[in-house]
């Protein structure tokens, strides 16, 4: 590829680019591989939102791009404790099991990839230091604008959530990359690293976002937070049916989650496994009362499908079904086959046993219905008695 080939693989498909002149120079006039790399915080168990980075990861790595994957242990840990530190370590192992199997069900060699956990220079003195600096210029209201759309957010915020995108822009320069791949939620983040990795000596980097995928429940962000916004990468077959069928999805209305979907997942994937640009191929194995079998040959064909009412929601969420399963299959079998894959989940993600409740013994009272009285009982008695004397009189 020549340099120009390169740009337009390294941007396609994303949101906004932000400093694109940085990535032509590179490529252009120091005629070298593009450094970039991409940040993920182990949180939540990675989802099938996930397969929209490994896409683009997949598209540096195509373009000659040296890519560094950041398993960002420490900015996981400050994200309003949603996890110790501990739990942290064992997701950042599931994480990086999790991006090298997506990978490479993908067909990308995962030998160009570099893979680094950020406690293993976060906490050096020279990185502190240099966080000592950023705080000294950035106010307090900027970094908590900077991590809104990233670092949750509570009534009353922790100092964790404003040190995590000081950390974000500092780590462009600890990672030596041209370049910061992220999605488009994280936009306040490069910003904030574009205005101020300059006042500490630091040079300016190029920001490459992604769309944000719709959630398959209502449509809003597919968060590792909400299990009904998105689907497990080892999610079961069954599940997975269930998950799409009680997906939102009006008839007619082009704009909802499984096409969004459609759109930025499956199609692109298509397109990396046949080398083939903008070919797509659909399938739903309908049944033959219902029209048959029926194949799209684009999006924009099945998007038009589906607003002219000639695809209906059930069937559009059968084809769903149907392909998420097959991106799946292969994760889930790298899953199946590795303990050292299941130890890391089952470490980072413990399963709640929750406790049985003991069944309260209902206090009857004194008075309940059908309580005999004492007095009863002592008239009972003394009549019983009376009977057993009576009835051991010898009548001869």
């Amino acid at each position: 590829m020549n340099a120009d080939e390169k740009f337009e693989l390294i941007t396609r498909g994303l949101q906004e680019v932000l400093n694109p002149q940085i990535i032509k120079d590179v490529l252009e006039k120091e005629e070298r591989p593009l450094k970039v790399y991409w940040g993920t915080a182990p949180t939540g168990k990675p989802h099938c939102g996930y397969f929209v980075p490994m896409v683009k990861l997949a598209h540096f790595l195509k373009a000659g791009c040296e890519v560094t994957v950041l398993i960002a242990d420490l900015h996981a840990y400050l994200d309003n404790m949603k996890a110790p530190l501990e739990v942290v370590q064992h997701r950042s192992r599931y994480y990086e099991f999790v991006v090298k199997a997506i990978l490479k069900s993908l067909n990308v060699p995962i030998e160009k990839l570099k893979f680094v956990v950020g406690s293993s220079y976060q906490l050096n003195g020279d990185y502190t230091m240099d966080i000592f600096k950023l705080s000294n210029k950035i106010s307090q209201n900027d970094a908590k604008r900077a991590g809104a759309d990233v670092v949750k957010q509570v009534a009353n915020p922790l100092l964790s959530g404003l040190i995590y995108p000081l950390m974000q822009s500092l780590d462009e320069e600890y990672l030596g990359v041209d370049a910061q791949f992220g999605g488009v939620d994280q936009r306040k983040i490069f910003v904030l690293a574009e205005e101020n990795l300059n006042g500490i000596g630091y040079k300016k980097r190029a920001h490459l976002m992604n769309p944000m995928v719709p959630g398959l429940g209502q449509g809003g962000k597919m968060s590792a937070s909400d299990p009904n916004s998105k689907i497990d990468v080892i999610e079961d077959p069954k599940i997975v049916k269930k998950k799409i069928g009680a997906a939102f999805c009006a008839p007619g209305d082009a704009n909802n989650g499984l096409i969004a979907f459609i759109e930025n997942v499956i199609q692109p994937i298509h397109e990396l496994k046949t080398e083939e640009r903008g070919s797509f191929s659909f399938y739903i194995d309908r049944p033959d009362k219902y029209g048959g079998p029926i194949k799209f040959d684009s999006v924009k064909e099945l998007r038009d499908a589906f607003v002219n009412g000639n695809l209906s929601p059930v069937d559009l969420k059968a084809g769903v079904t149907d392909k998420i399963n097959e991106l799946l299959e292969p994760i889930r079998t790298a899953f199946e086959e590795s303990k050292e894959f299941q130890a890391a989940a089952a470490d980072g993600y413990p399963v709640e046993v929750k406790e049985k409740k003991v069944k309260k013994v209902k206090n009857k009272g004194t008075q309940y219905p059908g309580k005999v009285s004492a007095a009863s009982e002592k008239n009972s008695s003394s009549v019983d008695g009376l009977s057993a004397k009576v009835g051991s009189v010898d009548l001869e």
